[in-house]
C-alpha cells in the first residue's frame, strides 16, 4: 500500500494539485489584504467614509456600537463583511480568468 501511495504522490497530477493548493492559499491571503487594506478603504472614502466592517443588522441582544460587540450580544446579519467577501471573490475570479487566458495564449489556444 505504501508503494501505491508513493506512486500516486509522485504522479504529476497529485504534485500539481498540491502546488496549486499552496499557491492558492497564499494568493488568497494577498487578495484578502488587497480588498481589506486597499480597495475597501478607497471605496469607503468614495461613499462618504462608510465602514463596511461595521455594517450589520442586529437581530437580538442589546444594541451594540460595532460588529464585534453585536456578535457577542446575539444574532447578527453582517452584510458589510458579506460585501467585502463579494469584492474579494470578484478579484480572485478575475485574476484566475486572466491567468487561464494567458496560459491558453502560451499553449496556442485562442478561445
Amino acid at each position: 500500500m505504501f508503494k501505491e501511495f508513493k506512486a500516486f504522490v509522485n504522479q504529476g497530477n497529485a504534485m500539481d494539485l498540491a502546488v496549486g493548493v499552496i499557491i492558492g492559499v497564499a494568493f488568497g491571503k494577498i487578495v484578502n489584504s488587497v480588498v481589506t487594506d486597499i480597495i475597501t478603504p478607497v471605496l469607503s472614502l468614495a461613499l462618504g467614509r462608510v465602514d463596511f466592517n461595521n455594517m450589520f443588522v442586529q437581530l437580538s441582544g442589546p444594541e451594540a456600537a460595532n460588529l464585534e460587540d453585536a456578535r457577542k450580544a446575539g444574532a447578527v446579519i453582517a452584510y458589510g463583511s458579506f460585501i467585502n467577501n463579494i469584492i474579494e471573490f470578484v478579484i480572485v475570479a478575475f485574476s484566475i480568468f486572466l491567468v487561464v487566458k494567458q496560459i491558453n495564449r502560451w499553449r496556442g489556444d485562442t478561445r
